[in-house]
């Protein structure tokens, strides 16, 4: 009680996916209004329900501190005229600030003199800085969809019902609409609906305890696994796992109660994901397994109500599940009078983008696409990967997948395999779709690897060709996500594509459809993707100076970029590499706008460059063919061997020399010498890495 604030929104039932982030913003809100206000405590917890919103702050102060404020003003030669007599800017300033223009100091900054002042600021009780915050700070939680309710003009996400706040044990005043906050809460809606008298968070929990609720979220995610694995087990079967379902349910329900039923064994002729999907996207129930991984008739939901008759319960569940399964067990029949290649036509009606066309013209761009992926990667994969890149948009125009969108891919692979097409060709139709997300399993199989690369890159080329480029909010067409994909594809199977050659031929497949100019578009793509691939780099842990130093130099083949990437990394802790990269810098920034590039022996005068630049040659023979053949940790070690002959040049020899021929000369050299480290990467920008 002593220091604590609670606060609970109490609402009627708000959709699950809300919950959370809700929760996170009031959390993420309310620490930093506390820190603006300079109201110190120790910790925010947060508890929630469909029901309610809460948020407790514990240690926290009960009055502000006293503070002095320091408020910059204009500069004195705008706030005074030519006559020392103040302008409307002094005037202004002294006004906004509530004091007289005899309060202003004039101080001196590092950029020249400016007018102060110096205010003095009571702290307020925290009940009332509270009181005035907390119906704005409540009305600012973003939701997806948001509601007005009555004849109010306040949104939430769903209608309010009450408010409960405390401070110090004592009620917090304010309003919201019609309600005033109070110090009670409410019970279970069905089970105890009476409202309770609340003391403090404690309390409160204990109180909802007591009243059939599980305020905190995390017990309440576990007593849902402990029904529904406990309803599993009397089946003699397991919970197929499912934490996004678990998490769901989780924030459906008050006072989890699991609830096993049956469904007629008819129905699992229908395929393993199509069972899970119409039972946990339309009713949220979990299917059971057994220990095979093969399903059983059986599963289990979670009532928000103690029950005491369970037969009846379960048969209410049945009944309705009961019709969903026969709606896909037609689904499933009426689809496969069809064959997928019949269906390809029909793509034509569906649109893939406005300006870009249909799916049918996707898919016939994504077979010329595979083609000359294959040709480039994998040319014993092309047969397979070219008939799963025709067939893979047509589940599409199926009834299972006009339900159940999510299981697109997925029925390409069952019909493609009721159809007679080989397991890896079917395969391949269901892995194209992925990864789903940046940290999800990639296709396994190289032609799906390569019709997935093929869908992206057509994607990607299409949206920068007609300018539907991301910007720093908006990503309508998941280019970001579909560009992290195309990089873990090719990182993930190595293969050694060359992404401008792929971009390129994407754009060129879209014919006269595209409005933007081809070269510009590549690059743009190309800049795109980089960008992508460096922070997914840096996120993982490498460092930033040694992905930088490849990707500057160049980014066409991922695999490539890596192995460099690598590479530098690993020598990068010697002593000797890091004196190199300054020495680089230095080399860069004297060659710097220079392209000399031809070495003349007989402008060769000094011994410390007669020596670098004969190691120069002898290096440059060892490190060609190790550079070939991507060697670049055995590369970069040749290349540590001028180090010495590097400096030695630098501390005798006088590279702007007043003789034009000497200085072109050096030059010249220095350049060529740039252009072998810059074949790995640019060690310049690696010269403060450490060990």
């Amino acid at each position: 009680m002593d220091n604590e604030l609670l606060l609970e929104i109490g609402t009627e039932e708000i959709p699950a996916g809300y919950i959370q982030p809700a929760l996170k913003f009031l959390k993420e809100r309310m620490t930093s209004i506390l820190q603006e206000l300079t109201l110190s405590f120790d910790t925010i917890e947060t508890a929630a329900t469909p029901r309610r919103l809460t948020l407790c702050v514990s240690g926290l102060i009960s009055e502000q501190p006293d503070r002095k404020e320091e408020v910059m003003g204009p500069p004195k030669k705008a706030a005074f005229d030519n006559n020392n007599q103040p302008t409307k800017a002094a005037l202004g300033f002294a006004a906004s600030r509530g004091a007289s223009l005899e309060d202003v100091q004039i101080v001196t900054t590092p950029k020249g003199e400016y007018l102060m002042l110096v205010q003095e600021h009571k702290g307020e009780k925290t009940s009332d800085l509270l009181g005035r915050l907390l119906p704005e700070f409540i009305l600012s939680v973003p939701f997806p969809k948001s509601m007005h309710w009555g004849s109010y003009k306040e949104n939430f996400a769903r209608p309010i019902q009450w408010l409960l706040c405390l401070f110090e044990g004592k009620v917090v005043e304010f309003s919201i609409n019609d309600l005033s906050a109070g110090k009670t809460t409410r019970g279970h809606r069905f089970m105890a609906p009476e409202l309770i008298e609340i003391k403090d968070f404690n309390d409160y929990k204990k109180g909802l305890r007591n009243h059939f609720v599980l305020a905190d979220i995390d017990e309440r995610r576990e007593l849902v696994s402990r029904e529904v694995t406990k309803a599993a087990s009397e089946s003699g079967g397991a919970i197929v796992p499912d934490d996004e379902l678990l998490d769901t349910v989780t924030n459906l329900v008050e006072l989890p109660v699991g609830v096993g039923g049956t469904f007629d064994e008819k129905f699992l002729a229908l395929p393993k994901e199509v069972l899970i999907t119409s039972m946990r996207v339309h009713q949220k129930y979990f299917t059971v397994s057994k220990p095979d991984g093969s399903l059983l008739s059986y599963f289990v939901a979670v009532n928000n109500t103690d029950i005491k008759d369970k037969t009846m319960a379960a048969a209410g569940h049945e009944r309705v599940l009961r019709a969903r399964l026969e709606d896909a067990l037609f689904f499933f029949n009426e689809d496969k009078q069809r064959k997928l290649e019949d269906r390809l036509q029909d793509l034509s009606g569906v649109v893939f983008q406005a300006q870009l066309g249909s799916m049918l013209e996707k898919t016939e761009r994504i077979e010329k696409l595979v083609a000359f992926l294959c040709e480039k990667v994998a040319p014993e994969k092309s047969q397979t990967a070219l008939r799963a890149a025709r067939l893979c948009k047509t589940d599409l125009v199926t009834d299972m997948v006009g339900e159940f969108p999510s299981l697109q891919g997925v029925m390409g692979k069952y019909y493609a395999l009721l159809e007679g097409e080989d397991e890896e060709t079917a395969t391949a139709i269901s892995e194209h779709y992925l990864p789903l997300r940046a940290d999800s399993a990639l296709p396994e199989g190289i032609a799906g690897a390569l019709v997935s690369l093929a869908d992206r890159l057509d994607t990607l080329a299409g949206c920068f060709g007609i300018g539907k480029v991301p910007t720093g909010t908006t990503d309508p067409y998941g280019l970001r996500r579909h560009s992290l994909a195309v990089l873990h594809i090719l990182g993930g199977h190595g293969l050694p594509l060359s992404l401008p050659e792929s971009i390129q031929m994407a754009l060129e497949l879209y014919g006269d459809k595209l409005t933007e100019d081809r070269e510009k578009s590549t690059a743009a793509i190309l800049d795109f993707i980089k960008g992508r691939y460096m922070n997914d780099l840096i996120a993982k842990g490498l460092p930033q100076e040694a992905v930088e130093a490849v990707l500057s130099t160049s980014f066409d083949n991922i695999v490539d970029c890596r192995k460099r990437i690598d590479a530098l990394i690993a020598i990068s802790s010697q002593e000797t590499f890091t004196l190199l990269a300054g020495a680089f810098k230095r080399v860069r920034n004297i060659i710097k706008g220079q392209n000399q590039t031809v070495i003349q022996e007989q402008y060769l005068q000094e011994e410390a460059e007669k020596k670098l630049y004969a190691v120069y040659q002898d290096v440059e023979e060892k490190v060609k063919p190790l550079i070939k053949e991507s060697r670049y940790e055995e590369a970069l070690a040749q290349i540590l061997e001028m180090k010495e002959p590097v400096d030695s040049f630098f501390d005798t020899v006088m590279v702007m020399s007043e003789d034009e021929n000497l200085k072109n000369n050096r030059l010249a050299l220095l350049s060529v010498i740039a252009t072998l480290f810059l074949r790995i990467g640019d060690f310049s920008k690696m010269y403060t890495l450490k060990a």
